[in-house]
């Protein structure tokens, strides 16, 4: 790639395409597009604007705010100004955002909303480097000249005429070598870690995905994921780099409307959202014996040409003709729930179960899981629209080299690993090794046709007390393949046998009890009530039937509500917090021994 920076990328894909669409925001019910022009023009708005307000090159500006079209104006404006964005959580609390302020060292930040900025006041005498705050949506509160607005800083921008040619001159002296951001790990395991990405890493990304990606210029992908994290970064990079529409989810709970009405041909997801769409199409064939049948049915027909389509064979006339059937009767209605225009799916930042990848490809559609880390920018493996394996994550992606060590650890080198961790020295040499290469500490194997498949964790590894090596992931993937079960946590490092945290899927549980007569609308409510224990007892003896029998679980807990971000037993990205779910269901988990 010819460009040295992520913003030059953006300035000449704007440059190309001018009036045509770059960003779709829904505004008052309605969708408005933004050109790339006017993008443009924003994005030199704002790095002129934070010019005016005395950026240096390589001062770290954060951005706390939910994934909207100004978050990725603020991104580029900074980068474009020569600045090293350090993004953080919408869902961080006080005192995670001013770890994070404090250890960047971040001289001004971006804020959404006024309860975020209460965060921020709340603990703003502990960051003496935070010198302005810029509100993005909502006004800020009172007389405070630090506190200004989006539109105040894009204003100011348009008056500093005189600024253009500092922001030419940062522009054109940034070098693939340069630091674009620091993204911090959501810290599970304690404080979080600032990875620091360089311009390199992600122009690399740019060309090593956009080559494996067929969708090009025009095309709607539909973005809702966090843009703190890495993932949904190299979706707002890549589509610059591509030329796509990005449209902007109005929020996780409006997905399924906006699919409607954008109709993406794209969109990047974690396996959490996979999993509540087939929970649902599920608890949607309950009923009538014959309404089961017909769906069955369907589903049969679409997993025989599911196989077929997968050794790349084509379609005999009958089969053909059973899935065009199937889909009127069952499946069309799928389609058209996503959009009607969905080429495919794709799956990253937490294991996807290969029931759920299959069963989507019965119906016609298409997910493809990839791999990587924070500290891979984020990228390690793929599969492609046009080679792919369910159950594995895919071939390594152009110009990465993987390599497995002698127990198995994934280790990965190439031009999208990251430089190491903001001054953490000592953490930084733990994994980013001799001769480029990094440790992932995930396990993992490698196929003869070079796909690769996640086992586990290496550090969430169980061993019972038997001596026998548990992954837990797989076995939870399983559990939450049940339409009936929404979350699940295994457990029983050094324990005679394994156990399970479970929650009710609140859909398919409350769907379960009218038909079964039983009282109670909530969670909770039906987590107590035995006939759903007893249901649930048989959904877990199905799973244990696919294991071995250290890999069984013979008790479990029934959550009284599900897991979610906000009661921290979930991170942004949707994977359970083990440590932290342990700790609440400590005690019933004891019992079970």
């Amino acid at each position: 790639m010819d460009t040295s920076s992520i913003p030059q990328v953006f300035f000449d894909r704007a440059a190309q395409r001018g009036g045509k669409t770059a960003h779709l925001v829904k505004r008052d019910g309605v969708w408005r597009e933004i050109s790339w022009q006017e993008l443009r023009d924003l994005v030199r708005q704002v790095a002129r604007g934070l010019l005016t307000l005395d950026l240096q090159a390589g001062d770290r500006v954060a951005i706390l705010s939910d994934s909207r079209a100004e978050w990725v104006q603020c991104d580029l404006g900074i980068m474009a100004a020569a600045g090293i964005t350090v993004p953080i959580y919408a869902s961080s609390t006080p005192d995670q955002a001013a770890y994070i302020l404090q250890n960047s060292g971040a001289t001004a930040m971006f804020i959404d909303t006024s309860a975020q900025l209460d965060k921020v006041l709340a603990v703003r005498d502990q960051v003496p480097t935070l010198k302005h705050i810029v509100m993005v949506a909502d006004d800020p509160p009172g007389a405070d000249d630090s506190i200004l607005t989006l539109a105040d800083l894009i204003q100011r921008g348009r008056d500093a005429a005189d600024q253009e040619a500092v922001l030419e001159e940062r522009l054109q002296g940034l070098t693939p070598e340069h630091e674009a951001t620091y993204v911090y790990t959501s810290g599970t395991t304690g404080p979080p870690k600032g990875v620091v990405q360089t311009h390199g890493n992600h122009l690399f990304m740019m060309e090593s995905c956009g080559a494996i990606t067929d969708l090009g210029e025009g095309d709607v992908n539909l973005l809702f994921l966090p843009l703190a994290h890495s993932f949904a970064r190299l979706e707002s990079f890549l589509g610059f780099y591509k030329g796509w529409t990005t449209a902007f989810a109005e929020s996780i709970d409006a997905l399924s409307q906006n699919m409607r009405e954008v109709r993406p041909m794209l969109v990047m997801s974690v396996p959490r959202v996979y999993e509540k769409v087939y929970a649902s199409v599920q608890a949607g064939a309950a009923g009538s014996p014959v309404k089961r049948a017909i769906f069955n049915w369907c589903v049969g027909v679409g997993r025989q040409a599911s196989r077929l389509q997968q050794q790349g064979q084509l379609l005999p006339l009958g089969l053909s003709l059973k899935r065009h059937l199937a889909h009127r009767l069952v499946f069309g209605k799928l389609h058209e729930a996503l959009g009607g225009r969905l080429r495919y799916f794709v799956s990253g930042g937490a294991p996807l179960a290969r029931e759920i990848a299959e069963f989507f490809h019965a119906a016609g559609l298409l997910i493809l899981e990839g791999y990587g880390l924070t500290e891979t920018c984020p990228a390690l493996t793929a599969n492609r629209h046009d080679n792919y394996k369910f159950g594995t994550v895919g071939l390594p992606v152009p110009g990465v080299e993987l390599r497995l060590s002698d127990d198995d650890e994934i280790l990965a080198r190439g031009p999208n690993i990251a430089s190491g961790y903001y001054q953490r020295p000592e953490a930084t040499a733990e994994v980013f090794l001799d001769d480029g290469w990094f440790a992932t500490g995930d396990i993992g194997e490698i196929d003869a046709d070079g796909f690769l498949r996640i086992t586990d964790r290496k550090k969430d590894l169980l061993v019972t007390a038997g001596g026998k090596n548990v992954a837990p992931q797989n076995i939870e993937n399983l559990l939450k393949g049940d339409p009936l079960i929404s979350q699940a946590m295994v457990y029983g490092d050094r324990r005679p046998f394994l156990t399970a945290v479970l929650t009710l899927d609140v859909e398919s549980a409350t769907a379960y009890a009218r038909e079964l007569g039983i009282s109670g609308d909530t969670v909770a409510e039906l987590a107590e009530n035995p006939q759903i224990r007893t249901l649930l007892e048989g959904r877990v003896e199905r799973v244990n039937q696919r294991l071995a029998p250290y890999e069984s679980i013979k008790k479990f807990v029934i959550a009284r509500e599900d897991f979610t971000e906000a009661s921290n037993e979930l991170t942004p990205t949707l994977k359970v917090k083990r440590q932290v779910v342990t700790q609440k269901y400590q005690a019933e988990l004891d019992q079970l021994y």
